[in-house]
């Protein structure tokens, strides 16, 4: 009768612990066994090495992880709490999410609610808890690294796209860190465990080359939501490596010698798709909605801008010979010098975006100059959702928005002291600065290039239909009342 040696024997004590079966007598029980089917395969004619790969395959990737699970579930009652509130609560929280995110796109009440009661339950209650019954299932020094850094980065992750969304201050920091945490701690962590693994040598350049492909995307993905530089080529880079080749190369190395198709590549080959296709569709959708829409809008406010100065002017030129005119040119000449102050603000803004300095001969791309002052080229703009521009020139306190609003106030100083003062105050008062401009609100201190860029041109036209009703005024076009 065929017996195993007891290198076989070994063999299959070393499989059966890789597959982290720690609860000693189950240990023992199972070893026992998978020896015995072994050898009943071995009596009924085959070697032993046909023998354990048939019973491997009757067995299945996971069912003696199961067992473990169940035998835990059934006599431990820490691990049965853990285990029903790890369910509970990502069923819970996943199901609040997907709400929250219909909602938010309905534009109806309770988003924010629904959002945030989600990301607090898989954060403090479903995070703990999934720690704590791999803790319970494993019991391994080894991989403790591995659960902490992706508890700490999975944690961060969840509450800075919670304050992102929400508008909420701290948002970018926990992203940062979160970010940090997973390219810093977990994959290494996780790489590491992979390479321990002594009969998978030859994954190791497979797993090596999908960390750096993992390390670009994410990186890419933060730089995306900080409207950082380089964020498209990060996460081209990372998406290439990892789905046309790391993909490939380790679906080759694993099932190269599978004669079906198993669950566990079905599930790899889907799961990607939905992550990724999603993602970039509705971001290539927010890219041409954006195009064809904002930047319009923008360039209509521009035409607009001309559309009213040139009508001051040809106001302003047929009362040349009028009593009146030497007040209005006054007027006319007040109003250029706050539009190009704001001129001003803007070409440093965009300045400072660029990383380019505007020459006052060549200037550059982004700014074209006209009869009028300048006109913003807002299609040419290489980092239009740049923040530092409007913290350093808009946002309440600089010396910028100081000195702007000092000049509004003077502007309106000024036609407050004009003959018909009484009426012009009353239209001036559509010139607030904190109608346009950052003010005391946490979530306007994010406003980004593009959309203080429109808040000034917002400003600019108020400016010229102030001076157009004001010149109707002084040359008594406009009657008082």
């Amino acid at each position: 009768m065929p017996e195993m040696s007891l290198q076989n024997i070994d063999q299959i004590s070393h499989d059966i612990r890789n597959q982290e079966i720690t609860f000693s007598h189950l240990l023992d029980d199972l070893i026992d066994h998978v020896c015995c089917d072994v050898e009943y395969e071995m009596q009924m004619g085959l070697s032993y090495a046909e023998a354990y790969r048939k019973v491997k395959h009757k067995i299945g990737s996971r069912r003696l992880k199961e067992i473990q699970e169940e035998t835990l579930y059934a006599i431990d009652t820490n691990y049965r709490f853990m285990k029903n509130t790890m369910k509970i609560s990502g069923i819970a929280g996943t199901i609040m999410l997907g709400f929250a995110a219909m909602f938010k796109i309905m534009h109806w009440a309770g988003a924010g609610v629904l959002m945030t009661l989600g990301a607090f339950t898989l954060a403090l209650v479903f995070m703990p808890s999934a720690l704590g019954v791999l803790w319970k299932e494993t019991h391994s020094g080894k991989r403790l690294s591995l659960y902490i850094s992706a508890f700490i980065a999975g944690i961060l992750f969840i509450f800075g796209m919670l304050f992102k969304i929400q508008h909420w201050p701290g948002a970018a920091y926990l992203i940062i860190v979160a970010a940090i945490s997973a390219v810093l701690l977990f994959i290494p962590s996780l790489l590491i465990g992979k390479f321990k693994d002594q009969e998978k040598k030859a994954k190791r350049p497979v797993y090596v080359l999908g960390a750096a492909g993992l390390i670009c995307y994410i990186v890419g993905f933060l730089f995306k939501l900080l409207h950082w530089p380089a964020a498209g080529l990060l996460i081209i880079l990372g998406s290439f490596i990892l789905f046309l080749i790391v993909l490939p190369w380790y679906t080759w190395i694993t099932w190269k010698e599978e004669n079906h198709v198993t669950a566990k590549y079905i599930f790899m080959i889907i799961t990607p798709l939905l992550l990724i296709f999603p993602a970039s569709l509705v971001n290539l959708n927010l890219q041409i909605s954006y195009d064809d829409g904002f930047f319009d809008q923008m360039e209509q406010q521009h035409a607009m801008f001309n559309y009213i100065e040139k009508g001051n002017s040809t106001l302003l030129n047929s009362y040349r010979d009028s009593l009146q005119y030497k007040e209005m040119e006054q007027l006319n000449n007040k109003t250029k010098e706050l539009l190009n102050l704001i001129n001003i603000t803007e070409s440093k803004m965009v300045e400072e975006s660029e990383g380019t300095r505007v020459s006052s001969e060549t200037g550059i791309p982004q700014i074209k100059k006209t009869d009028n002052g300048i006109a913003i080229q807002y299609r040419l703009l290489t980092k239009p959702f740049h923040a530092d521009p409007v913290k350093d020139f808009l946002i309440k306190g600089c010396s910028s928005r100081l000195e702007l609003d000092a000049a509004l106030s003077g502007y309106i100083t000024y036609l407050t002291g004009l003959t018909q003062g009484k009426e012009l105050g009353e239209y001036a008062k559509l010139l607030d600065p904190s109608t346009y401009l950052p003010g005391d609100n946490p979530r306007q201190s994010e406003m980004v290039l593009i959309t203080g860029l429109h808040s000034l041109e917002l400003l600019k036209n108020e400016i010229l239909n102030t001076e157009s009703f004001a010149l109707k005024m002084v040359s008594g076009n406009l009657k008082s009342k």
